[in-house]
């Protein structure tokens, strides 16, 4: 059975830091992609960024409104993912979603594309 388990969430001032993490279980990764996603209340849930690999390159994709803000990355065994979230806005504001593909698929930002989800964890930045 896969799992995917979030952690990290919290809150933080505006302006302030959150690393999200994210594992994986029940089966490999490595040619997966794995990112995350988030959804405030009345809101669709929405792409934040995606990390995956093409050979020995690793890519990442992001949403305009995140980007130099903040990075994604995979951990070594490559069924980790995490989230380092900077320079914090009230608007970032969302319960925040770790979420899978099976392997070999491309890169995309629809939440269709994703097979594996996690539970979520709330992400709060106070003004």
């Amino acid at each position: 059975q896969v799992q995917l388990v979030e952690s990290g969430g919290g809150l933080v001032q505006a302006g302030g830091s959150l690393r999200l993490s994210c594992a994986a279980s029940g089966r490999t990764f490595s040619s997966a992609i794995m990112g995350w996603f988030r959804q405030a209340p009345g809101k669709e849930r929405e792409f934040v960024a995606a990390s995956w690999t093409g050979g020995i390159t690793r890519y990442a994709d992001y949403a305009d409104f995140v980007k130099g803000r903040f990075a994604v990355s995979r951990g070594n065994a490559k069924n980790t993912v995490n989230l380092q979230m900077n320079s914090l806005k009230p608007e970032d504001t969302a319960v925040y979603y770790c979420a899978a593909t099976s392997p070999g698929r491309s890169n995309s930002r629809r939440t269709e594309a994703y097979d594996y989800w996690g539970q979520g964890t709330q992400v709060t930045v106070s003004s």
